[in-house]
């Protein structure tokens, strides 16, 4: 790991405009989950600059390898196997040494491992769908998983969710944590989804699209996907005083 001093300053403020707005009423569970009164602005506070911290020792085995890490000895994942790799970085372009990823999934077939899920697609037994790495020094991550199966869900008489793997960043500060999702290049369901058209920005959802990487795939193996992730930077300098979005 790198041995320069970590920054302490305070973090950019979110872009709102980049971002989409809290109330979306076309995405139905937005409506109960928006605030009701206007929002605060508040400075970062010391534990939002300086925590959480993660280590390498929270990592299994296989924590960075969906097609094995719940599977039988010798069995794997059934689905298209893919390599999703990309570089974390914040708004200066500076890699983000030492962020946890976690990732979640339905399986190949569209469906969830969980007590609630209600499709009716087949459950994988050698699939849990979900998964942890942490970046480099320079930023950098890589897992392998299968690429997930569009699914329906209760939005609209006929709303489908386009594939997608969720994450969940932890940077260097609470402040700099991101909740996202990561698309598929050349999905044409991806601009008929609810929650996609809630972003205002066409440049915002064309970030959320993974690009083809044939460059990265293991012939017979693998396809890739490079899905670059950008969270909040810090206020460094007066220079570096700017609104940015994530």
């Amino acid at each position: 790991m790198s041995n320069k001093k970590p920054e302490t300053g305070a973090f950019f403020q979110r872009d709102r405009q980049w971002h989409p707005p809290a109330y979306t009423p076309d995405y139905k569970t937005s409506v109960v989950r928006s605030p009701q009164r206007a929002l605060l602005s508040l400075d970062n506070t010391l534990s939002e600059i300086t925590g959480p911290v993660f280590g390498h020792a929270l990592l299994g085995e296989l924590d960075d390898d969906l097609i094995h890490n719940f599977a039988k000895p010798g069995e794997s994942a059934i689905g298209q196997r893919i390599i999703v790799h990309g570089r974390v970085v914040d708004e200066r372009g500076v890699g983000v040494a030492g962020a946890l990823l976690e990732f979640w999934q339905a399986n190949a077939g569209g469906r969830y491992r969980h007590k609630r899920e209600g499709y009716l697609a087949a459950l994988d037994p050698n699939f849990g769908g979900c998964g942890r790495t942490i970046t480099d020094e320079d930023g950098y991550y890589r897992f392998r998983t299968v690429k997930p199966g569009a699914y329906p869900w209760p939005n609209g008489v006929n709303d489908w969710r386009p594939a997608h793997i969720h994450f969940s960043v932890f940077g260097h500060g609470f402040a700099q944590r991101l909740i996202t999702q990561m698309y598929f290049e050349g999905d044409p369901m991806i601009w008929q989804c609810p929650i996609v058209k809630s972003i205002p920005d066409k440049a915002a959802i064309e970030q959320l699209i993974a690009a083809l990487d044939r460059q990265n795939t293991i012939p017979m193996d693998a396809r890739a996907y490079k899905f670059d992730i950008v969270l909040r930077g810090r206020r460094s300098t007066l220079f570096e005083n700017r609104m940015e979005g994530n």
